[in-house]
This record gives structure tokens, sequence and C-alpha cells, in this order.
């Protein structure tokens, strides 16, 4: 079964920290928004009972989302 991303994980940033930047940087937290809504899309298309979505499509979805973590890292890094 798909799970989503641990984001706060994968950055090695408590939720806290994460939470207390995000309240502070509109922009930041226009991405964290964005990523999520991405991961929801990837977890629903990977489940079995959806109608699923083409290879191709489900990598792109992929790479969209890898983008937007991208987009978070260097935005925390400012």
């Amino acid at each position: 079964m798909p799970v989503s991303h641990d984001l706060f994980q994968d950055l090695k940033y408590t939720k806290d920290h994460i939470q207390q930047k995000r309240s502070e940087d509109p922009r930041l937290d226009s991405l964290l928004h964005k990523y999520s809504q991405l991961d929801a899309e990837v977890v629903d298309a990977e489940r079995p009972a959806s109608a699923a979505l083409p290879n191709d499509a489900l990598e792109t979805l992929k790479k969209k989302r890898l983008l937007v973590k991208d987009e978070i890292v260097a935005q925390l890094q400012k």
C-alpha cells in the first residue's frame, strides 16, 4: 500500500522547525502546500484500486514533487 513521504524526515528538520519557518515565510508555506498536494496525488495514483495513471504520467508527477522538494530545500537554506 502506498504511503505519503515523510518530508520532515527527508529534510532532516523537525516538524516544529518547519512550522516556525513556514509561519515566517509565505513562499515556503506555498511550496509546502504544493508538495503536500502533489504527494497526495502520487499516493492516490499508486493505489491499486485507483484508475491507474500510465507509468509516464506517474513519473512526471513524481518529478514535479521532487522539483518542489528541491525548491523547499533551497528556501529553507536562505
